[in-house]
C-alpha cells in the first residue's frame, strides 16, 4: 500500500507559501508504514485537478489532496470532485450547524453569508472528517478500491483532521509492509568519497534496503530504509557502515549537526562560545535552539563594530589597523577572547564580508575567516563563497560548526 499527495493552490507554485503540509503527511505516513511515493503541487483550475486525481489513482492506492475546500469562487476544488466522482454536493446539517455557531461566535448578532453555508456542502455518499478545529470538513471517498482524501490547506486544521480522524480509520485497514529507517550523519568526506568508501557494504544490502545520499552544507546524511523483512537487519548494515566510516560520523541517529553538538557537550560538561560578526548571531542562534543547549552554551557575542571587538573581546588596535576586521588575525584574538571571557572549552569566530556591498579587490564579497580555538589550538580557515548575503552567511555557519566538530574528535583522539 502507498499513498500520493496533491497539494493545491497557486500561492504554492508562485513561492508565496511553502508547502510544510506535505512534509508532515509523509512524516505521518511514515510511521503507518505507508510510503508516500509521489507529491504534486497544482494550480486552483478544474483541469488540472481532474488530470492529477486520474494520474494519483493509476499509481497510489490513498490520494491525500490538501487545499480549495473555502467558499469563495476561486475554490473549485469541491466542483470538479463532484465532476471527478459523478456525485452531486449535499449539504450536510451537522456541519452547517457548526459553521453556524462558529460564525456567531466571530461575529455575534450579525446574518451568516450564503457564501459560508457553501462550506457544509460535501460529496454524497463520502465519510465527512468532521473538522473540530475549523470550517471545512474534510472528505473521505472511495473508488475502484482506492482512497481519496479531501482536507483544508490551512496547516493546524489538516493536521487536526489527520490526526483525529484519517489516522485511526487508516490503521484498520492492514496490509502495510513495515518500514524502517537508520540514520548516519557524517562530516569530513564528500558524496562521492563516501560512497567509494562503503562501497562494498552497499553492493552487498539486499534488494528490500535501500541506501540513500543526502548531502548538506558540511555534511551528508546517508538513510538506511527496509521495506518488509529481510535475512539481515537493517540493524546489522547499519552497524557495518557507522564502524566503517569511524570518526567520519556525527551520530547514527536521524540529528542535526547542532544537536549533535549540544548533546555530546552536554554530556561530556564542555562549554561552548561564540563570537560573530559576520553571522551575525546565526550561529548562537543554531545552538540556543535546541533544547538543553543551557548545559554548555553560556555565552555568544556578535561584534559588528570594531569598538566591540576590542572593548570586550580583547583584539588589539594594533591588529585591526594592521590587518582588518576580515583577518586571520582578528579571529584568532576573537575566538580565544570570547573563550577566556565565557571561561570555555571551545569557542568559534567569524568575520567576513558577506555582501552584497563591503567587498574590494583584497577581500571581494565572500571572503570569511573562521577560527575555532579548542583545548591545546586554535585553527583557523579562510573561504571565499562569493554567493549572496544569505547563502554566504550560512555556508560560514554550516563550516563553523563543521571545524568545531573536527577540533572536539582531534581534542578527544589525543
Amino acid at each position: 500500500m502507498n499513498a500520493e499527495i496533491i497539494t493545491i493552490g497557486d500561492e504554492i507554485l508562485l513561492g508565496q507559501i511553502v508547502d510544510s503540509n506535505s512534509a508532515w503527511i509523509g512524516q505521518q505516513f511514515n510511521l503507518l508504514n505507508i510510503p508516500v511515493t509521489q507529491i504534486t503541487s497544482i494550480s486552483d483550475k478544474s483541469e488540472n485537478i481532474l488530470e492529477a486525481l486520474k494520474q494519483a489513482s493509476s499509481r497510489a492506492d490513498i490520494i491525500i489532496v490538501t487545499g480549495g475546500l473555502g467558499p469563495t469562487k476561486d475554490d473549485v476544488t469541491k466542483q470538479t470532485i463532484s465532476t471527478y466522482f459523478l456525485k452531486p454536493l449535499v449539504r450536510d446539517v451537522m456541519v452547517l450547524e457548526h459553521v453556524q455557531t462558529l460564525f456567531s461566535r466571530v461575529a455575534p448578532g450579525k446574518i451568516m453569508p450564503d457564501i459560508n453555508q457553501a462550506q457544509a456542502d460535501v460529496l454524497e455518499d463520502c465519510t465527512v472528517l468532521f473538522n473540530d478545529v475549523g470550517t471545512a470538513p474534510g472528505m473521505l471517498v472511495e473508488k475502484e478500491g482506492k482512497i481519496f482524501v479531501f482536507l483544508p490547506g490551512v496547516p493546524f486544521e489538516m493536521k487536526y483532521l489527520i490526526t483525529n480522524r484519517l489516522i485511526p480509520l487508516l490503521k484498520n485497514l492492514g496490509g502495510q509492509q513495515p518500514i524502517q529507517h537508520r540514520h548516519i550523519i557524517t562530516i569530513g568526506l564528500g558524496e562521492s568519497f563516501l560512497a567509494e568508501k562503503i562501497a562494498d557494504i552497499e553492493n552487498s544490502l539486499p534488494p528490500n534496503i535501500k541506501l540513500a545520499y543526502l548531502p548538506k552544507l558540511g555534511l551528508v546524511r546517508l538513510r538506511l530504509t527496509q521495506i518488509g523483512e529481510s535475512a539481515e537487519s537493517i540493524d546489522d548494515f547499519h552497524a557495518r557502515f557507522v564502524q566503517r566510516l569511524g570518526h567520519h560520523v556525527v551520530a547514527s541517529k536521524d540529528i542535526t549537526l547542532e544537536e549533535a553538538i549540544v548533546e555530546t557537550f552536554s554530556s561530556e560538561n564542555l562549554k561552548l562560545a561564540t563570537a560573530e560578526s559576520c553571522t551575525g548571531g546565526s550561529l548562537a542562534s543554531g545552538i540556543t535552539a535546541i533544547s538543553g543547549a543551557s548545559a554548555m552554551f553560556d555565552c555568544g557575542v556578535v561584534s559588528y563594530h570594531n569598538n566591540i571587538k576590542q572593548e570586550l573581546l580583547g583584539v588589539k588596535a594594533d591588529t585591526l589597523e594592521k590587518f582588518g576586521a576580515v583577518s586571520e588575525q582578528t579571529v584568532i584574538e576573537m575566538a580565544e577572547g570570547v573563550k577566556k571571557l565565557a571561561k570555555a572549552d571551545y569557542a568559534i569566530a567569524t568575520s567576513g564580508i558577506a555582501g552584497p556591498t563591503g567587498g574590494t579587490a583584497d577581500k571581494p564579497v565572500g571572503t570569511v575567516w573562521i577560527a575555532v580555538s579548542g583545548k591545546n589550538e586554535t585553527q583557523t580557515r579562510l573561504f571565499q563563497f562569493r554567493n549572496d548575503r544569505a547563502v554566504n552567511i550560512e555556508r560560514t555557519v554550516a563550516n563553523a560548526f563543521a571545524m568545531l566538530w573536527n577540533m572536539y574528535i582531534k581534542d578527544k583522539s589525543n
